[in-house]
């Protein structure tokens, strides 16, 4: 399996990175929404694992402009928000999961269960 982990914190990336490391053969990082066209397109992962809150492109858009682009891809919002109106907007934006962070457990059950 190859991911993606877009994350603009870098110590948070590297905790997703170590709780999904044994699950993928590949494992690419950007710190910011607008790296991710760029990156999928050369990559082509089988997941993508994105932060809500970033700089120039927060993860709501980034995963919108994605999957117009990439329809086949498949977007997990892993954030800190536990809010109903931003799980709306991931879903409708085309996200297939959405995780909280202190819950990172759940990416890993994603998935292997989507494996």
């Amino acid at each position: 399996m190859k991911l993606l982990i877009v994350e603009d914190n870098a110590p948070m990336r590297q905790v997703t990175r170590r709780m999904v490391a044994d699950l993928a053969e590949c494992i690419s990082e950007a710190s910011d929404g607008d790296e991710v066209l760029r990156i999928y397109a050369e990559e082509r992962p089988d997941w993508v694992l994105m932060d809500i809150e970033m700089a120039r492109m927060n993860g709501i858009a980034a995963t919108r402009q994605l999957l117009e682009a990439f329809p086949e891809a498949r977007v997990v919002i892993v954030t800190n928000y536990n809010d109903e109106p931003l799980r709306e907007a991931a879903r409708r934006a085309g996200a297939c999961g959405y995780v909280l962070k202190e819950n990172l457990i759940d990416v890993r059950r994603l998935l292997q269960s989507a494996s």
